[in-house]
């Protein structure tokens, strides 16, 4: 099994489990992979240094993060589901129509969807209240 560090054109980062390097790249030729946050099929692999068992006694790992909590997986998924429910997908016009609501060219509404790191420091800089969302609002959300 290969580990691979992966990351979109949007920065984010993930890994990919596969067989090979060939199963990777067939994939990736296939359009099978894609960023699990925002669904960019344009996927690079970042560069990853190598594990080298030479013998040594392996030291025993600490854990780094403590197992999901369903409960709290229940809670989150129930809050994505709302706001799904309640926002109009505004898809790559998030920008601009945060914009227009603020500014009063537009009725109030709640809105979600896909703006840039830069496009959401800009909003920020304009005092128009945005939350990022880490992962990407598609329906049905499991």
């Amino acid at each position: 099994m290969k580990v691979l560090n992966l990351h979109c054109r949007q920065d984010h980062a993930f890994e990919g489990w596969f067989a090979s390097e060939e199963d990777f790249q067939g994939q990736l030729a296939r359009g099978l992979v894609e960023c699990p946050m925002c669904g960019d099929a344009e996927v690079t692999k970042l560069p990853t240094a190598p594990r080298l068992n030479l013998g040594a006694k392996p030291q025993q790992q600490q854990e780094v993060m403590a197992a999901p909590d369903a409960n709290l997986q229940r809670e989150w998924l129930q809050v994505m589901r709302r706001l799904v429910a309640q926002s109009e997908d505004v898809g790559e016009r998030f920008a601009e129509e945060a914009r227009r609501i603020h500014y009063g060219e537009v009725e109030e509404r709640a809105i979600r969807g896909q703006a840039s790191a830069e496009q959401t420091r800009e909003l920020l800089e304009e005092g128009i209240s945005v939350m990022p969302v880490p992962i990407a609002l598609k329906e049905p959300l499991q």
